[in-house]
């Protein structure tokens, strides 16, 4: 498969510091898998700008708990302690610096679109006027959590008839290796392509 740089862009849903800083973070992943997704990711994003791929970051924001808690279901789990996102109602709140992107991860060309509330990455935000308006065909996926938000932008994105490709070293999950599998070949089957960066970057440069 062959893809456009010039009809291509990269989406990374909440690579934030909301869950991927275990300093600050309100929604955590395991420290290692944080710092793997940062790892692996960085590079990457820095080979896409520089073959001109735009980079877009979507990230959750709240102006209070309260547009958190009219989820019925996030408001029950804030308080259970079996859940891995016990304590949500404080995730990402505006002003905290949950909602700032990994520094490793951003670059001033970048574009942030950060009125994502719920799980879905149009819903409420402007990602698709965004990729409308740089003629975008092709969505590669990036972010966490593989079995939330990024498997519900590789679901809308292929409604919308974008063409997906998931960077499969750039996404995970806070729920466990399993979940996150289960997500990876899910979208294999019938959202997108699953692929490695490295064959990302050569299909943008017409190697494969």
């Amino acid at each position: 498969m062959k893809l456009d740089p010039k009809t291509t862009a990269a989406v990374c849903v909440d690579l934030h510091r909301g869950h991927l800083d275990p300093s600050v973070a309100t929604v955590p992943l395991p420290p290692d898998r944080a710092a793997r997704v940062i790892r692996d990711t960085a590079p990457f994003l820095r080979g896409l700008r520089a073959r001109g791929v735009p980079v877009i970051h979507v990230v959750s924001q709240y102006r209070n708990s309260d547009e958190i808690a009219a989820n019925p279901f996030w408001k029950a789990i804030n308080d259970d302690p079996t859940k891995a996102r016990r304590g949500i109602l404080k995730h990402n709140l505006q002003g905290k610096p949950g909602t700032q992107v990994i520094p490793e991860l951003w670059d001033d060309r970048d574009i942030r679109v950060d009125t994502k509330k719920r799980y879905s990455s149009y819903l409420g935000t402007d990602l698709e006027f965004v990729l409308r308006a740089k003629g975008v065909d092709t969505v590669i996926v990036c972010g966490v959590n593989t079995n939330t938000c990024v498997f519900c932008l590789a679901f809308e994105s292929t409604n919308r008839d974008f063409r997906v490709v998931i960077a499969e070293e750039g996404v995970d999950t806070m729920d466990g290796e399993e979940m996150h599998r289960w997500a990876l070949k899910s979208m294999a089957a019938s959202l997108g392509w699953v692929m490695h960066t490295d064959e990302i970057l050569k299909a943008l440069d017409g190697a494969l």
